[in-house]
């Protein structure tokens, strides 16, 4: 499903990539373990298009896209933030995606609803996102990035900043949901418990700077 072959990426004189390499089968879950700092991010924006290597091939489904825009290469991104639009309510969020896709209006409206559901925010569609909780922000997040039906789904510390008990109990449904969608997922973290809750395979941020996994 996903390759990524040799990736070097330079800020300056420092190589934060230094012939990365990474292969995810299709539906497979795959969590990348590191220390913060050590370039996890960067895997994932050169991956979903937002940061361009200075070597190294990125190919998704057997196609070379290294040079493919972002908004062109079906890939989604769950950010450590969530990024929500503040203006937008609950529904016009998850619906972001499929609009730029140019879907039609009832299938948007039947996308919508169905992932509600699946993140357990039915009946929340109209409520604004500045008046939901962090767990709530974090639902909607992981629900808008699924609603173009991406090909991969990369999410970069998607659970940082909740409190501990909610945490853990996101740790469920989140890994509940993706295999539920039998979604093909990349998560990078430097919790080791995350990790292994959340991903079939576990890869070391070191054993990828050595030359893949």
């Amino acid at each position: 499903m996903l390759d990524v072959s040799g990736i070097v990426v330079r800020f300056g004189e420092r190589a934060v990539l230094d012939g990365v390499s990474l292969h995810v089968d299709d539906g497979e879950i795959v969590a990348v373990l590191g220390p913060s700092g050590a370039g996890k991010s960067t895997l994932l924006r050169v991956i979903a298009g937002l940061i361009r290597p200075d070597s190294g091939v990125v190919a998704l489904e057997g196609v070379e896209i290294t040079s493919r825009p972002a908004h062109l290469r079906n890939i989604g991104m769950m950010f450590q933030d969530e990024q929500l639009f503040p203006n937008l309510d609950v529904a016009a969020n998850i619906a972001f995606g499929p609009r730029m896709h140019r879907w039609s209006a009832s299938i948007i409206r039947e996308r919508v609803d169905e992932l509600l559901g699946v993140v357990g925010l039915a009946g929340f569609a109209e409520r604004r996102v500045d008046r939901l909780s962090g767990g709530e922000k974090k639902r909607v997040a992981l629900a808008r990035s699924l609603a173009p039906r991406p090909a991969v789904l990369l999410l970069d510390e998607p659970l940082t900043g909740l409190d501990r008990e909610l945490h853990d109990r996101l740790i469920g449904e989140l890994g509940a949901v993706l295999r539920t969608t039998a979604t093909t997922a990349v998560l990078v973290t430097h919790d080791r418990d995350e990790a292994a809750a959340l991903a079939g395979r576990v890869v070391q941020w070191s054993e990828l700077q050595r030359g893949g996994s």
